[in-house]
This record gives C-alpha cells, sequence and structure tokens, in this order.
C-alpha cells in the first residue's frame, strides 16, 4: 500500500482554507529555523509567524470512540498537562494576547483500519493564532492519529503549558516500515523494558518492534504445545515470556501504534531446542571452532551451536506446534522465519546428513526440504514470512527462488550494504534493510570471546576495529546518512519497505538497552520518515544536530535513558562545536 501520495479529503481541504485565510504570505522558512520542532522532522512544516499560545486549564482533546485511540487520547492528554518540558534552549516565541487554546479536535476518516503493514498513517495538524477556534487534527486512520498526536505533544512546552500556534503541518513518512530488532535470547530484557522501548518508538514514530525471541543460546518463550522448550531452553524461571506476557507486550504495541512481529529462527540459531529435543538438533552443545581448524571448518559462529535435523522427521512436529503457537500469540501478518547462518560443519556432524551428502545430495537441498516444509505451513496461517537475506543469497547454502514466492516472501539484508539490497531487489523481493554497515546497534563494543588473541598484543599495536566483527561504533550520524535505497532505480526503490536498526544481545541487556538504542535509532526514525536531505537535496545532519540534543534532552525527561550526543555546552552555545572544514 503507498500512502505517500494519500487523496486529499475533505477534512484536509477545510484545513486548507482555514491556513489560507490565515496566512496571507508563507515565506519559505526551513524547520530548522524554528524556536520548536518536532523529531522526526515532519514533511510539511509553515509556521509563518512564530508565536505561542496558553493552553486552558480545561484543555480537552475531542476524538472518536476507540479500542486503541481512547488510551492514547488520555495518554497525551495527560502529557500535554502535566509534562512542563522546559527545553535547553529557551524558544524566543512571544506569547500571544489572544484567549486560551480549549481543544484539540480530532477527525478520522476511517476508524476500522486495523494495524497492519501498510497502513495510513498520515495526519495534519492546525493550529491557530486565536484559542476562540480549536486546533485541528485529521487523520485517515486512528494510527496516523496517534502519530499526529505525538507530534502536537512535542508542540507544548513550558509551565504553564504553552502551545506553538498558527502553523500547519501535513506528515507522512517516505517508508511504511521502520523498524527496531532487539535479540532476548542471548540476554533476557524484562517485560517492561519491552514496553519502555515500544513507549520510546511510538515517540520517534518507528512502527515495528522486531522480537528476535529466540536462539541458541535461550528459548524464553512459553509456548502451550511444547512447554518444555522455554522449560528447559530458558535461562532460568524469570527469565521466560509467558503467554500473558506476550499479550502485555503484543496490546501495549498496539495502544502506541506499533506492530510486533515475532521471530523464530530456524534452522540455524537453535541450540537451546536441543534441552528438550537433542535428538533433533545437530551439533548441539559442542564446541564451536574446533582446535587447530580453520574458520570454514567451524560448526557455528560464535559460541552457541545447533541447528534443526531437516531429515529427522521429528523436526517438523515440533516446528509445526511451535509455529502455530506463535502465530497464534501475534496477531501481525509478518511472520519471521530467520534461516540465517545455516553453517555447513554443523549438519556434516549428523550421520542421516552424512548419509544423504554420500548419495550425492547438497546441503542447499537439505535446506530446501525444511524450507519446502515450512514455508507452506507459515502460509497457510494467513501470513507473509520474512527470511533473512542469507537463504538466498549464501554463498554456500541457499534455496532456488523458485521455492521462495516473491508475493509471499520478504527479505531482510544484513551483509554486504546497498550491494545485496540491489541483488534481493533486482531477483523480484521486497526488502527490509538492516545492513550491518549502518544499521547494527551493537557494533564498535569489542568481542566477547574470553581468550581473544587480539586483545593479547604488545603496547603500538593497531588496534582495528578492537575485536567487533562489525566495528567500528556506529555513530547517530552514519545511521542518519545512509540511503537505503542507493543505487536503486524508482522501480527498485519501491521494493524497499523501509528498515530496522539491530540490537544483537552478546554484551548487551536491560541495563544498558536505552543508550545502545537511542537516539541513534532516532536517527534511523528521521531518515526514514521525511528524508535525511533538505529541500536542496543536501544532507541535513548537521542541523539535525540540535534539534537531536533537544529531541534526546526530552526523551530522557520522559524516562527513556538515551545517551548524549554532545556536551551540554554545545546546546547552550549554536554553532561553537561545529568545524569550519
Amino acid at each position: 500500500m503507498d500512502y505517500r501520495n494519500p487523496s486529499v479529503s475533505f477534512f484536509s481541504i477545510l484545513t486548507i482554507i482555514f491556513i489560507l485565510c490565515s496566512i496571507v504570505i508563507i515565506p519559505q522558512i526551513s524547520a530548522v529555523e524554528y524556536p520548536i520542532n518536532v523529531w522526526p522532522k515532519p514533511t510539511t512544516f509553515l509556521w509563518p509567524n512564530p508565536i505561542a499560545i496558553l493552553l486552558a486549564g480545561n484543555f480537552t482533546i475531542s476524538a472518536p470512540n476507540h479500542r486503541y485511540l481512547t488510551p492514547a487520547v488520555n495518554r497525551y492528554l495527560r502529557q500535554v498537562l502535566t509534562e512542563h518540558h522546559l527545553p535547553l534552549v529557551n524558544p524566543p516565541l512571544n506569547l500571544t494576547s489572544a484567549s486560551q487554546l480549549n481543544t484539540l479536535t480530532v477527525i478520522v476518516a476511517d476508524v476500522t483500519s486495523p494495524l497492519t503493514h501498510g497502513v495510513n498513517e498520515s495526519y495534519t495538524i492546525t493550529i491557530p493564532y486565536s484559542g476562540s477556534t480549536n486546533a485541528i487534527l485529521t487523520a485517515e486512520t486512528v494510527w496516523g492519529a496517534m502519530r499526529g498526536l505525538e507530534t502536537f505533544s512535542q508542540l507544548v512546552y513550558s509551565n504553564p503549558s504553552r502551545v506553538a500556534s498558527g502553523l500547519y503541518i501535513s506528515d507522512v513518512p517516505l517508508f511504511v516500515h521502520r523498524g527496531i530488532m532487539l535479540d532476548t535470547s542471548r540476554n533476557y530484557y524484562g517485560v517492561n523494558d519491552l514496553l519502555r522501548l515500544i513507549k520510546a518508538m511510538s515517540m520517534n514514530k518507528l512502527n515495528v518492534f522486531h522480537w528476535h525471541i529466540t536462539d541458541s543460546h535461550s528459548f524464553p518463550i512459553v509456548l502451550p504445545s511444547e512447554p518444555e522448550l522455554a522449560g528447559k531452553g530458558a535461562y532460568g524461571e524469570s527469565m521466560r515470556y509467558t503467554v500473558a506476557d506476550v499479550k502485555n507486550v503484543v496490546e501495549f504495541g498496539m495502544e502506541y501504534g506499533v506492530r510486533v512481529v515475532p521471530e523464530i529462527d530456524m534452522p540455524a540459531h537453535t541450540g537451546s531446542w536441543a534441552e528438550a529435543y537433542p535428538e533433533i538438533v545437530t551439533c548441539a552443545n559442542m564446541f564451536w571452532w574446533p582446535a587447530e581448524s580453520q574458520w570454514p571448518d567451524r560448526l557455528a559462529s560464535e559460541p552457541g551451536t545447533g541447528q534443526l535435523n531437516p531429515l529427522h522427521p521429528k523436526t517438523y512436529q515440533v516446528v509445526k506446534n511451535v509455529v502455530h503457537d506463535v502465530a497464534t500469540m501475534f496477531r501481525d501478518e509478518l511472520y519471521h522465519a530467520g534461516a540465517d547462518e545455516v553453517v555447513p560443519n554443523c549438519w556434516k556432524t549428523d550421520p542421516s546428513i552424512q548419509t544423504f551428502l554420500s548419495k550425492n545430495g547438497t546441503l542447499s537441498q537439505i535446506l530446501e526440504i525444511f524450507v519446502n516444509t515450512t514455508l507452506p505451513y507459515i502460509l497457510s496461517l494467513n501470513r507473509t514470512v520474512v527470511y533473512w537475506e542469507d537463504v538466498l543469497l549464501d554463498a554456500n547454502i541457499q534455496v532456488s527462488p523458485s521455492i521462495l514466492p516473491p508475493e509471499n516472501v520478504i527479505l531482510q539484508t544484513w551483509n554486504n550494504g546497498p550491494n545485496n539490497t540491489k541483488k534481493i531487489v533486482d531477483s523480484g523481493y521486497r526488502v527490509i534493510v538492516s545492513s550491518s554497515d549502518y544499521y547494527y546497534l551493537d557494533c564498535g563494543h569489542g568481542d566477547f570471546i574470553g581468550n581473544n588473541s587480539k586483545y593479547n598484543q604488545p603496547p603500538g599495536s593497531p588496534q582495528d576495529d578492537g575485536g567487533s566483527w562489525c566495528g567500528p561504533f556506529k555513530t547517530w550520524q552514519t545511521i542518519y546518512n545512509y540511503d537505503i535505497t542507493y543505487g536503486l532505480n524508482e522501480a527498485e526503490s519501491k521494493l524497499v519497505l523501509g528498515g530496522e536498526v539491530a540490537l544483537w544481545s552478546e554484551q548487551a541487556d536491560s541495563t544498558v538497552m536505552d543508550p545502545r538504542i537511542w537516539p541513534r535509532a532516532s536517527a534511523m526514525g528521521e531518515a526514514l520518515w521525511s528524508g535525511n536531505r533538505d529541500e536542496m537535496g543536501n544532507s541535513r545532519y548537521a542541523e539535525a544536530t540540535d534539534r537531536l540534543n533537544e529531541w534526546r534532552y526530552r526523551m530522557v525527561t520522559r524516562g527513556i535513558y538515551a545517551e548524549p550526543i554532545q556536551p551540554l555546552w554545545c546546546v547552550k552555545n549554536p554553532g561553537m562545536c561545529n568545524t569550519v572544514h
């Protein structure tokens, strides 16, 4: 669904008429010059005479009654009346002597549209100079209304509460898929951490929480049909996600306009399954890189071995139970089935696979057996399947495109930057971009191998990337400047659904989650919402610095512990922390 050029509704016409009647001349003012800004930057922001108006003490938000919009309205009403945000740099805004603003009226054209991939998130906001007229928020769907409510909340500041007035915003995202992937297998995150993540995502207009739930290290989700997987595969009883926990996360996501997409990675990354079903997992609990062997001879790409055996009949009995339960617990139409990093030697340790190979079979054929058996079942549950790019592009083990129908399969890229994105769209597939060169948030924190010889070097030795396989650290500027459609023509670009930053958790847990993710995910959020270039086509990361500083500070005051991007002195002294070179 493409809604980047939405049809003009009756309410939009009314809004435009109001603006034209209120504003005679609209100068070309860049949003960066405005004393108050919104993150992510709206696609259209007209504020010809910046001024503020007080919110009335009995200010209200009027909106259609809706299961998820109503809680959002109540939440934002409390926020604008009680937040009393004080910006780092006090906005030089005159307070109008006009009457106070009494009401924000929310008008939704279609209150029935579900929260699905591609749902219309566009909205407009009109805030008058005079409080005698209501502010108006129009949206095609309740999910667009939620995005508009977030924008309105960022326009409110000070004590007593005041709001930017005499402005018009029309906003719609460039990309429909804007997400964060979090790995909860390598280290555990509590439910409250996941809820806080979703809350912060909504603030940044990100709409997909890609939950990488399981891996070789632990199986933390309790499944009714296969309780032993978590019973034996989780780190402990307190490190499990129950059915009630999942329902809580999914429902919380709905109230914040964030979809929750589950990933149960397979057939690789399944060592934790062996605690309950050792017979269906090859090379489980073996040392990952045998002594005196070369990298191609490893059993896994990091400690934590184990891959499902596609030739064992019981594998599919367990897999189908897992898929059925997960699809029942998560309502989203996307189901992420993993399929990355299938390591040849792990499968080769199994006698049945050795026999298959001795009869001129190949490892790619074994993967095709697995995909051919599991993909139709997932599709029968009315899901679109997301795989990591490896299933098609891996150099050693991959499947034929003929068994991956593009209308039912989306590929997520993580290697080789824009080159792999190009390969995927050239093959006719829709793609989600998570390039490790730009979007991996765990990179640059070293290596977690206990006796890595890279750290036992004499002083003066080159440190390279500090042992991090994907180093260096991905700065917010690196993330902001990445063009996920680089090198693609217009037709190819339409197959790029959007992107996800990813936090793999070898060296992360709830204690560092917020600063690892924020505000770097905010940088991606703006790039995918309204772009990373100005009206002249120039990169705008430099002017985004001051705005991101302010936005990061506001997130912190809202309970999201985002890391700083500059000394506070830089914010207090605009332009002094730039370079002339």
